[in-house]
């Protein structure tokens, strides 16, 4: 099997009213979403989604012709494009729907088939008031959603501690509660400050006071030492962090340095899947969690759950639902047919056809 073209087509949907989403400075007025289409000489054809795939055009030329069952090569030569222009993980995804769709089976299940389902976290995008949060989680408890993740901004820290407590007081045990500073990486044009360690310390110390799964990303990744005071600092309670990280050996070296208990390199967006398999493989073999960032389109949430049942990631896998920031299944997968949904137990299910199962609009 030869790769003969490789199309990318760009869409793109007007949100109104806009998303509100914490980590960026503007709300966001629209969404764009790129699909990448891998077309083969034997009429096979896959499809991924998820970073901008910008630059892409001047690298085609590289993969027209290849084989794209040869998936660990195809790897390597993502990778070396990489290294001179963007990330083009979607492709990735692509080549692997093809893979699935040859096998005749679930990308899911050719990459260990640990699972078919995973529970999913509602990953909320937006600060809202305590009650309102309070709300939110008693709909969640009643959607048969066992998790959920808060959003904390570094500048407002004693609203984003008040929703916690909130939503705890709410439905007590009844929902797993995560909580997202946003410190490792910006927006672009973002440049403000990181918060100190100090005052990072503090806010994780009073965060674990409401028994609180995790807390993601609190530091810059490059702060290994300070990302394993934090978990001494909190006998207990875990550090999660990861998901734009783009080199497998970078990532490696946090796992060597124990720096954190949940690993969440996005498969699309930052280390693809084949490299994410290898780490949720070597966390497993530390004892540590793997459970990726998915906040992408529904495409790029596909291929992350795949990757996710696969190895059996967990115990929660990020599903991006906001309704009170502006953000729902159907904008996020405005790509896709029909918008994915947990089904009554909390559980997001791999399609069962072959490849990614995606149906696209």
């Amino acid at each position: 099997m030869k790769i003969t073209d490789i199309r990318l087509e760009h869409r793109e949907t007007v949100l109104d009213p806009p998303c509100h989403a914490a980590w960026d400075p503007e709300p966001r007025t629209r969404f764009a979403a790129t699909i990448v289409r891998v077309e083969t000489d034997e009429g096979v054809v896959g499809v991924g989604s998820g970073d901008t795939m910008a630059g892409f055009d001047d690298h085609r030329e590289l993969f027209l012709g290849t084989d794209p069952l040869a998936t660990e090569v195809q790897v390597r030569r993502i990778e070396s494009v990489g290294f001179h222009a963007g990330r083009f993980w979607p492709l990735e995804a692509a080549i692997w729907d093809i893979v699935g769709q040859v096998a005749g089976l679930p990308v899911a299940t050719l990459f260990g088939g640990v699972t078919d389902r995973l529970p999913v976290y509602a990953s909320w995008c937006s600060e809202q008031a305590p009650g309102r949060r309070a709300e939110d989680a008693h709909r969640l408890v009643e959607q048969g959603i066992r998790a959920v993740k808060i959003r904390a901004h570094p500048r407002r820290l004693r609203q984003g501690v008040a929703a916690v407590a909130a939503v705890r007081e709410a439905v007590g045990d009844r929902l797993d509660i995560m909580v997202d500073l946003n410190q490792a990486w910006r927006m672009a044009g973002d440049v403000t400050e990181p918060l100190e360690l100090a005052d990072v310390r503090r806010v994780v110390r009073r965060l674990a006071e409401y028994d609180v799964a995790w807390v993601e990303e609190p530091l810059p990744y490059a702060d290994a030492a300070g990302h394993r005071m934090l978990r001494a600092d909190n006998p207990g309670l875990r550090i999660a962090a990861g998901e734009m990280l783009d080199s497998l050996p970078q990532t490696l070296a946090l796992l060597e340095a124990d720096a954190l208990d949940v690993y969440q390199a996005d498969v699309v967006l930052a280390l693809g899947m084949t490299r994410a398999r290898q780490l949720a493989e070597a966390a497993r073999a530390r004892h540590r969690r793997f459970t990726p960032h998915t906040w992408t389109n529904g495409l790029g949430l596909l291929a992350n759950l795949h990757v996710a049942a696969g190895v059996g990631a967990g115990p929660y896998l990020e599903f991006p639902d906001d309704p009170a920031g502006g953000w729902t299944p159907e904008r996020r997968d405005f790509l896709l047919a029909e918008p994915l949904r947990p089904d009554a137990d909390g559980m997001l299910v791999v399609p069962d056809a072959p490849g990614l199962g995606a149906v696209l609009a």
